[in-house]
C-alpha cells in the first residue's frame, strides 16, 4: 500500500473521529440545556474562539432574575464539557458584567461570554431585537470588504460633494 493511500485513510479516520466527537458535544449541550430549561428560564452567552478556546455559559434564572444555576463550557476541542459554577447562585442577572467581582476572577473569554449573556438578557427583557449571530473573531475577508466599502463611500462622497459645488 502506498503512503498516499495510508495518508488518505488516516485523514478519513481523523475526520470521522472529529465528526463523532462533535456530535457527542452537541448532544451534551442539548441535554444540559434541556435539563436547565425544564427548571426555568435559561440565558445563554457565548464567545466564539477561532484559534483560542470558545466559551458557552448557561444561566438558569428565576422570576426575580436571580441566578439559580450556572454552567460553563470552555475549550478548544470537542472534548470540552459543561462544568457547574455554584459561585453565581443567588446573584442578580442584571449585574453580571466585567465589573462584577466574581466575573473579574474569571478569564477574559468567560468574562466576555457572561457579559454577552447579560446583554442578551437585558435586550430581551426590554423587548429589543436580539442579534443571535455570534460575534465573529477577526475575519480577514470581512475586514477587506469593509475596507473596500469605506473607500468606495469616500470616493463617491468626494465626487458627490464636488458636483454639488
Amino acid at each position: 500500500m502506498s503512503y498516499l493511500w495510508m495518508l488518505g485513510i488516516f485523514g478519513l479516520c481523523a475526520y470521522g473521529l472529529q465528526f463523532y466527537l462533535g456530535l457527542r458535544q452537541i448532544n451534551h449541550f442539548n441535554a444540559v440545556y434541556k435539563s436547565l430549561r425544564q427548571q426555568g428560564r435559561v440565558v445563554i452567552g457565548r464567545k466564539v474562539g477561532r484559534l483560542r478556546a470558545g466559551t458557552i455559559v448557561l444561566f438558569l434564572i428565576d422570576s426575580e432574575d436571580r441566578i439559580l444555576a450556572c454552567r460553563l463550557m470552555q475549550g478548544v476541542s470537542v472534548i470540552a464539557k459543561f462544568k457547574d459554577i455554584p459561585a453565581y447562585v443567588g446573584q442578580d442577572m442584571h449585574f453580571i458584567d466585567r465589573k462584577h467581582p466574581l466575573v473579574q476572577k474569571e478569564n477574559k473569554l468567560t468574562q466576555l461570554a457572561m457579559e454577552n449573556a447579560r446583554d442578551i438578557f437585558v435586550m430581551h427583557a426590554a423587548g429589543l431585537p436580539v442579534d443571535t449571530q455570534p460575534q465573529a473573531s477577526w475575519n480577514i475577508v470581512d475586514q477587506a470588504k469593509l475596507f473596500l466599502q469605506q473607500i468606495i463611500y469616500k470616493v463617491k462622497g468626494v465626487k458627490q460633494h464636488a458636483s454639488n459645488r
